[in-house]
């Protein structure tokens, strides 16, 4: 039998084998660009079948999918191919989520909607040319990556913002909301026929404004017991609001004076380090559950006890300037760090790095352990903070070989 990914996060390939042939499934990967899996194919390509497609044909998809006869779960673990996965599944009779309901949870302002609708939000939408509501954020209702986000604290900032977003190719529109103040989390969940489990909160170190590039992360956040008890009863209750009824939801929220604020929720297992981290403070392979759900089984994960692991901490390194990558200075440091320090690659030399304003800039994640996220994160840092992107200023993109 066969599990298939339509496309998938950069990480995460080999646990996702390992989850499959746990079930005793193979797997495949239908890609547009195996070039974002680079790292794990590199490490697990023996045990992931690639079959290159053009992923935004939803048809050739189709036609794919119907040609594999042992075709038993699809797994579509992306922002962007989250509605078109959820429509393959329907049509082919597989296990998936409602595509109604994926299609709400892919539009911000629609989200923003229905949690002001149930009282879980202090505001609805708001009309990005007319609000007189500061400070605000503009940004793109599908957008991934912290891509096409405004921060305005004044009209003058806001008519700027709205002439840039013009210039700027979007998913979905243009649309506003208050800036809630305070510092970012996201609560890592697991949801089956409605019951949700929270497994942890991850915190989030943003850069200064105006731009609030994610740039670290600490997982599981050691919430007072009261705390962390209102937080699982709150993101329950959000995740139900919004019509999030199975598998990994992945919501940030900023924790302002008043309460938590949702700031968007993906209904996936959160990128970058999150999924590693989830498997080595729960000590499973978190994406057991993953596998589970896409062949409509009630995930183990959602019962499991959830201790016996360790925490993690990861820093995002970006470079300085934009240009062609030429590789790294400080890997070779690592070993001898505290925390046993990885190095996950997200580009490669001869990459053009660009858009230092957002995560498309990214050129690796150096993630640590520790006993608690706190002491993680610091033994990233100090790791991270020896390692330099060495690039090429001023080459063009159609430069780069």
């Amino acid at each position: 039998m066969t599990i298939v990914l339509l496309e998938a996060l950069t990480f995460g390939l080999g646990r996702l084998a390992d989850a499959a042939r746990a079930e005793g499934h193979d797997l495949v990967l239908l890609t547009g660009d195996r070039s974002i899996y680079r790292h794990e194919l590199s490490r697990h390509g023996d045990r992931v079948r690639v079959v290159d497609i053009d992923t935004t044909d939803v048809t050739a998809c189709h036609e794919a999918l119907r040609d594999i006869s042992d075709l038993s779960g699809l797994i579509s673990c992306t922002d962007t191919w989250a509605l078109p996965g959820a429509d393959l599944a329907a049509r082919l009779g597989l296990p998936g989520p409602d595509p109604d309901a994926v299609r709400v949870l892919r539009d911000k302002a629609a989200v923003r909607a229905v949690l002001h609708g149930q009282r879980l939000s202090r505001s609805g939408p708001l009309d990005p040319t007319t609000t007189d509501v500061f400070p605000l954020v503009l940004k793109d209702s599908a957008g991934t990556s912290s891509r096409a986000v405004w921060l305005a604290r004044s009209p003058a900032q806001r008519d700027a913002a709205l002439l840039e977003a013009a210039a700027t190719p979007l998913k979905g529109r243009l649309i506003a909301e208050p800036y809630f103040e305070g510092p970012v989390y996201s609560a890592e969940t697991i949801t089956w026929q409605g019951e949700t489990r929270l497994l942890g909160l991850l915190s989030r170190v943003m850069s200064p404004e105006p731009l609030r590039r994610e740039e670290a992360s600490g997982f599981p956040v050691a919430f007072p017991d009261t705390d962390h008890a209102e937080l699982a009863d709150w993101i329950g209750r959000v995740l139900h609001a919004a019509g999030h009824d199975r598998g990994f939801a992945h919501t940030e929220f900023v924790l302002t004076a008043t309460g938590p604020e949702v700031v968007e929720i993906n209904a996936r297992i959160g990128g970058a380090l999150v999924g590693e981290s989830l498997c080595r403070a729960l000590g499973v392979n978190a994406y057991d559950a993953m596998v589970q759900v896409s062949l409509g089984k009630r995930p183990d994960l959602l019962d499991h006890a959830g201790n016996g692991g360790t925490a993690t901490g990861f820093v995002i390194v970006y470079p300085r300037e934009a240009g062609v990558l030429d590789g790294w200075t400080g890997l070779d440091r690592l070993p001898d760090l505290p925390g046993n320090p990885e190095w996950y690659p997200t580009a490669s030399p001869g990459d053009v790095v660009e858009h230092l304003s957002d995560q498309r800039s990214a050129t690796g994640i150096v993630l640590a352990e520790g006993p608690t996220a706190e002491l993680a994160l610091h033994r990233a840092q100090a790791a991270a903070g020896g390692i330099i992107p060495v690039v090429r200023v001023g080459e063009r993109a159609d430069a780069a070989v």
